[in-house]
């Protein structure tokens, strides 16, 4: 049996090409993947940064601490307590205290995430002087980096200033500094200070203070800027991975069956002969699985050298692109390469059990067989699982949109129910091939001559091949339109909700993180015809079920203006009952009944006990919570909503508005500027996510097309010189076989575009029934792309051997041995 597969494998070898370069790369894919998840897994804790060479770092309270059922839950404060006035008396005993201050910066000509700092923290990283001096005056600053020189006068946000000094960039930040009674001014509030004393007179000073931290050695990387970006990033980086690796595993098994399935419908005869002979199924069988296995392990061991070569350019990728920590490196593991091979072998025996059973079933008479027509295409279990896996997409998108509309929304259910559709549409594919050609090759067979009717018949009576050769494009386009479509829709959905929810016609924007002052928004109360809501953004939190401790943001705001300029999209009670004592929630709390109290956190980790004034809808999962000021303490406030009086000119207003930001700078932007300015876009981990996606599927589209394409039209040799003997001319034959090509890639189109439809309407679906009205936006250009692509690919791959072939005379063509 051994000797007969490998004669098979050498005599075949177009037929298991595909096969084996699909499962190569699926192999390596894994294998790569399975490093970086690796090394993300073992990565070492950040280093401090801004702190390095600091002695003690002492930090106010930024953490919520709630005790639960299953042990203490904890959430990071939207608004962090400074260090208690007591414990900064007592620490000023001890040594030097210094003030530590952070804010954005936005300057002409600079990097768009400066952010600033007393000059007098510089030392603690340590930053040292290049050129120039330090800061003395209000208006003098010193800067990281070489994008303006000493002497420089810059415009910012805050005020022209010049530049004094220049430090060397140490890459984690573009920091501006200045004096620190300047840094004072812009940034109020200090959240953590550094001590010049030993840690343990600190702690001992600050034992039974509560509300502070004392950090010392690693553990000064907590004061530093966001400490948890580089963990946040390697697990959006891990579930980028993950759900790359798990459309190549799905793409894989669905190449390398659908090869061998058409395989084993070219080689009926083959088999009927090796039945005459005196072959048994169980034989037949075994002889499939047999040349599965020997193209999976040849394939998994160049798989894995591949994956050896590929790692270290997918880690130089991610660090590039932002993805992954810039000390992120891959880790000498062996175990991602097993487990890579393993799946190869698995995904092989996976694809090819389906087509090794049907194989089993051909009789001695298929031996004798000559007609073309594919008269028993769809098998009964094919029949029966197609149904079974449509069925379930059915009920389980039924159920979704019964019991949680909200599930079609999240990224993991809208990646990963496509795979469930298309897998049914594609099993369930040889049912609808033949009424698609027939509607699709109805015009052109309307045309003068018989070019037409061929291209039609001949795809019609081929259901197999146009089966096999539609359904990598059916993945192809399926993925593009449901993935790109599900984001584009999500994220209009989103901007539709802030425009609807919006009734200002003016929104106000401060010039930086410190928000307006008490003053400014006196002036900005003062413009006549103008009705002014100023807002703050913070956050709440609430124990749900008591194990679970959820996060809110909240917008604080006093209830009349937000009556004027919002409409908030209320499914029970009354805007104007917010106060003090009350909040206002959505349908997606636990307790979302008017009248009802809740317990909840604010922003700085205070304990209230709040009435529920009114109930809004869920929406996308963005209406959050409002509360009156009182309730967000500590909280900037960072927006103005502004509503025009009647009859008033709205030019006049704008200018009265931008006079009174003349002294603290910011912006006065019309509704839909600012909702295009705020337009709520997929985050970049995602949308790289999503083209890793679609990369892999239309490389793998492109290896199954090419390979089906090129075992077809090898399979047709006989049949295509028939056709020079008829009369036809070589042009007249390669045109009628890349006319064919483009039918067969129009039935895929379309099978994957009713994938797309199916799933970017039950998101449409799943939006109305959360109370949002948005269309559904179909990404056109993706698709038109893809189609093109796989049509252009189809085309050459079916041209190409045909050209090659039909260098023989015809005669000796049509009696060539199969």
């Amino acid at each position: 049996m051994l000797s007969t597969t490998l004669r098979t494998l050498r005599t075949r070898w177009v037929t298991f090409v595909g096969s084996f370069v699909a499962l190569s790369l699926g192999v390596a894919l894994i294998a790569v993947m399975g490093l970086a998840l690796a090394s993300s897994l073992d990565a070492p804790d950040r280093r401090p940064e801004r702190f390095a060479a600091a002695p003690v770092v002492v930090k106010g309270q930024d953490t919520l601490e709630v005790p639960a059922s299953i042990g203490d839950r904890a959430q990071k404060l939207a608004q962090p307590r400074p260090v208690p006035d007591d414990a900064v008396a007592k620490l000023r005993r001890l040594g030097a205290v210094v003030e530590d201050r952070s804010f954005a910066v936005r300057a002409e000509g600079g990097p768009a995430d400066l952010v600033g700092h007393p000059w007098s923290t510089a030392a603690f990283a340590p930053y040292t002087l290049d050129a120039g001096r330090a800061p003395e005056a209000a208006d003098e600053v010193v800067i990281s980096g070489d994008w303006a020189r000493p002497g420089t006068r810059v415009r910012t946000d805050g005020g022209t200033v010049r530049v004094v000094g220049t430090v060397a960039g140490p890459g984690f930040e573009n920091a501006v500094f200045a004096t620190d009674a300047r840094a004072a001014e812009l940034s109020p509030r200090s959240l953590q200070l550094v001590v010049d004393a030993d840690a343990a007179a600190v702690r001992e000073a600050l034992r039974g203070t509560e509300g502070v931290q004392v950090l010392t050695g690693d553990a000064r990387r907590y004061a530093d800027a966001d400490p948890d970006r580089d963990s946040e990033a390697l697990t959006a980086m891990n579930a980028m991975f993950g759900t790359a690796g798990g459309v190549t595993a799905f793409v894989s098994v669905f190449v390398v069956a659908s090869t061998f399935a058409f395989a084993v419908a070219q080689r009926r005869r083959e088999f009927g002969l090796l039945r005459t002979a005196g072959a048994t199924p169980g034989q037949i069988r075994r002889m499939v699985v047999s040349e599965a296995l020997v193209v999976g392990v040849l394939a998994s061991a160049a798989g894995c050298v591949l994956g050896s070569y590929g790692a270290p350019r997918l880690a130089e990728w991610v660090v590039d692109e932002s993805l992954a920590p810039r000390w992120f490196i891959l880790g000498d593991y062996t175990w991602p390469y097993h487990m890579a091979f393993c799946t190869g072998l698995f995904v092989a025996l996976c694809g090819v059990l389906a087509a090794a059973w049907q194989a089993g079933r051909t009789g001695p008479t298929e031996a004798l067989r000559e007609a073309s027509v594919d008269t028993r295409a769809m098998t009964p279990g094919r029949r029966l699982f197609g149904a079974a896996l449509l069925i379930t997409a059915a009920v389980t998108l039924a159920l979704a949109l019964v019991t949680d509309p909200g599930d079609l929304l999240r990224r993991k259910t809208y990646v990963s129910r496509p795979m469930l559709l298309i897998t049914a549409v594609a099993l369930l594919a040889p049912v609808l091939v033949r009424p698609l050609t027939r509607l699709i090759g109805w015009l052109p067979a309307q045309l003068p001559g018989a070019g037409g009717m061929l291209v039609r018949e001949n795809a019609a009576a081929g259901v197999r091949r146009t089966a096999a050769v539609a359904a990598p494009v059916l993945v192809t386009v399926a993925l593009a339109g449901s993935l790109l479509g599900a984001t584009a829709t999500l994220d209009e959905a989103k901007a539709t909700e802030v425009r609807e929810l919006t009734a200002a016609d003016f929104v106000v924007t401060p010039a930086g993180a410190a928000g307006f002052d008490e003053t400014t928004l006196r002036r900005l109360r003062a413009v006549s015809g103008a009705e002014v809501s100023a807002s703050s953004s913070s956050a709440v939190y609430v124990l749900e079920d008591g194990v679970a401790l959820t996060r809110s943001d909240a917008r604080a705001v006093e209830p009349g203006p937000l009556a004027a300029t919002a409409r908030l999209p209320l499914a029970a009670g009354k805007v104007s009952d917010l106060d003090d004592g009350s909040i206002i929630v959505n349908e997606e709390w636990e307790k979302h009944t008017v009248g009802r109290r809740v317990d909840v956190w604010l922003g700085d980790g205070t304990r209230r006990s709040l009435k529920i004034a009114a109930v809004m809808t869920i929406g996308t999962g963005d209406n959050g919570v409002y509360v009156t000021p009182r309730n967000a303490p500590a909280a900037p406030v960072d927006r103005v909503d502004v509503r025009l009086a009647d009859g008033v000119d709205p030019a006049a207003v704008a200018t009265g508005l931008r006079q009174a930001l003349r002294a603290s700078g910011g912006q006065v932007l019309t509704r839909d500027t600012w909702v295009r300015a705020t337009y709520p876009k997929t985050n970049r981990t995602t949308r790289m996510g999503l083209f890793l996606v679609l990369g892999i599927a239309l490389l793998y589209t492109g290896i199954s097309l090419a390979n089906t394409m090129v075992m077809a039209t090898s399979d047709r040799v006989r049949e295509l010189a028939v056709l020079r003997l008829a009369g036809a001319t070589r042009w007249q034959v390669l045109r009628l076989v890349g006319a064919e090509a483009l039918m067969v890639v129009a039935v895929g189109g379309l099978l994957g575009a009713l994938v797309a439809g199916i799933n970017l309407v039950s998101m449409w679906s799943a939006l109305g029934l959360l109370s949002v009205q948005a269309p559904i936006e179909i990404p056109w250009a993706a698709l038109a792309a893809a189609l093109g692509a796989c049509a252009v690919l189809a085309v050459i791959s079916a041209v190409a051997p045909a050209v090659l072939s039909l260098r023989r005379p015809a005669v000796e063509l049509a009696g060539v041995r199969e």
